[in-house]
């Protein structure tokens, strides 16, 4: 066996200077191990200039890894999203009587069936991406998803087109919880709730950001007002351009069936994409191509309090133990699960639903446009409101949750002359999916420690998948169009995860107080070359390897997560 390869590495303590700005420091503590430890160990022992930096320089650096980093995630995303809502659009447009997707519940198994190829697909590519350059995964998946994409103008029955489906949900099963890592590498903890809402949210317009956090007033803090405009160009968001581009498809009177040229285009944009992922998406802060030494050195040193690893790429089988006995991981899964059945109308019948109104087909299609600009507001105020303040993540969960209940209820119980109440229930129903950008930053704040971290991740989209799988399901054609049936199982499942998300709150309270009584702190001192997880003890004398005995003994003692150095998130 070889021999560990030892260097010291400078790590980084707080200190807080009388002055006008903060300095961090950086002192040499402890000779560790890099053998088995991530790269930013060796990007702090090779780096030899000025040791400390301000809060300025700082966030120099973050705005540089902004600027590049976003507008890829955001762009991604927003072609992910594309594609999940051209199901239920190109049903306007004659892809259920050219497909015989009319018969029983074919067309809700179509949307079904895309998120059991996300199961399959999930694990395979976070694995990939912990292994081998996480660009150059991203953009081989999204290279293959577009030429799937563009193949499905040749499905000509439900059997070509359930294959198709199934091989594109498992293509892009893989890019959420892959950004997701992306995220959790390059910012502090309280920095990823911002940043994952930024990139989720995408479809906002940029006149309600201006009217919501206007820029001029000083409504953001200088670091994040160029988020904004990074996630809500001048022109309206991604949601209504894609919208206005159906809306001109749907218009062809060509050889094929307009749905048909929908599915062609946005193949061949998916597929240029993938080129520019591969050439300019920094994988973590120690491959910013855009950052010289002295702002990579930064950008590593300054996330050591996240305890959370950078780029390790050994797979640790007590993390993966340590994951299956973590409540509060099982928690968020129950709630993704049940929080993505209202995405089964809201991603495949919202059209078809509005339709039932007794709109006409490209009537229906413009009246689906405010729902992008409503949720895109809820999900950045939303994103916003956690940033800013402290223990307030679960609280905004349920209140989400709320406006999803309240949607079921309208399209449950009104009339069907209630048009207004009707399209306002139908642009709220997708309120819990601001509740659940707040969630997927709560996760990425709780859950340290590389392999544990990437697994939780996978772990939490196999849910989201799950979910995705049984929501579709729940809407039947009999009970079209106001599907009863349907709304009553999503209401039940919204009030549900209000219970989970109140016992998950209170368990974060009470493993905080069992360790503050306890006098233990969250662990950080090895970030970089131990990997510790999120239920590591602080104690620089214990720099070796855990044992799986150890893992369980620090489950069962509920030694926990925290938002800040010394608390859970909630």
């Amino acid at each position: 066996m070889a021999a560990m390869e030892k260097s010291e590495v400078m790590y980084v303590e707080a200190l807080t200077n009388p002055g006008t700005t903060d300095e961090v420091s950086l002192q040499k503590t402890v000779t560790v191990d890099t053998f088995h430890g991530d790269e930013a160990a060796t990007v702090l022992a090779n780096y030899h200039g000025e040791p400390t930096w301000d809060d300025d320089e700082e966030k120099r650096v973050k705005r540089k890894i902004d600027c590049r980093l976003l507008p890829i995630l955001c762009a991604t995303y927003g072609l992910q999203y594309y594609d999940k809502t051209m199901l239920s659009q190109a049903a306007l447009f004659g892809l259920r009587k050219d497909l015989e997707l009319e018969t029983g519940n074919r067309f809700s198994f179509c949307a079904s069936i895309f998120y059991l190829g996300f199961i399959v697909g999930a694990y395979p590519a976070i694995v990939l991406a912990q292994r081998f350059p996480v660009e150059r995964v991203a953009s081989g998946i999204v290279l293959v998803w577009g030429i799937c994409l563009t193949c499905t103008a040749a499905c000509h029955n439900w059997q070509s087109f359930y294959a198709q489906r199934f091989f594109l949900g498992l293509l892009e099963s893989g890019v959420s919880p892959m950004f997701m890592m992306v995220v959790g590498q390059f910012y502090k903890k309280d920095e990823q709730a911002l940043r994952m809402g930024l990139v989720c949210s995408i479809d906002i317009t940029k006149p309600l950001a201006n009217l919501l956090f206007p820029l001029e007033l000083g409504g953001l803090p200088q670091d994040t007002s160029l988020l904004f405009h990074l996630s809500s160009i001048k022109n309206q968001g991604i949601r209504t351009i894609l919208t206005f581009t159906q809306y001109g498809l749907g218009h062809i009177t060509g050889s094929l069936s307009p749905w048909r040229y929908m599915y062609i285009v946005a193949g061949i944009i998916t597929i240029l994409w993938s080129a520019v992922i591969l050439f300019f998406m920094p994988p973590d802060p120690i491959h910013g191509h855009n950052l010289n030494e002295r702002e990579r050195y930064i950008a590593v040193a300054r996330l050591r309090t996240n305890n959370s690893g950078v780029r390790n790429k050994h797979f640790k089988k007590e993390q993966f133990y340590e994951l299956l006995i973590d409540l509060e991981f099982w928690l968020v899964f129950c709630i993704t699960f049940l929080t993505m059945w209202a995405n089964g109308p809201i991603s495949t019948f919202i059209p078809t639903i509005i339709h039932g109104f007794g709109f006409g087909t490209l009537t229906s299609l413009l009246l689906v446009m405010p729902s992008g600009a409503i949720i895109g507001t809820l999900q950045l105020a939303a994103c916003y409101i956690a940033y800013k303040v402290p223990y307030s993540r679960s609280y905004l969960v349920v209140i989400c949750e709320l406006g999803t209940i309240l949607s079921c209820l309208l399209l449950w119980l009104l009339p069907t002359h209630a048009l207004g109440g009707l399209l306002f229930a139908a642009y709220i129903l997708a309120a819990n999916s601001a509740g659940y950008a707040v969630l997927m930053g709560m996760q990425l704040a709780n859950t340290a420690g590389y392999t544990k971290r990437s697994l939780a991740s996978s772990g939490i989209f196999v849910s989201y998948a799950l979910g995705n799988v049984v929501g579709p399901l729940l809407f039947t054609t009999t009970d079209a169009p106001r599907y009863p049936h349907g709304f009553t199982a999503v209401f039940a499942a919204a009030c549900a995860v209000v219970v989970l998300v109140i016992v998950y709150r209170f368990f974060c309270a009470w493993e905080n107080k069992k360790r503050d009584e306890a006098g233990i702190m969250e662990g950080y001192e090895h970030a970089y070359d131990d990997d510790f997880t999120d239920r590591a003890v602080s104690n620089p004398s214990r720099a070796q390897k855990i044992s799986l005995a150890q893992v369980v003994a620090y489950a069962l003692a509920g030694r926990a997560i925290s938002e800040l150095p010394n608390s859970n998130h909630g």
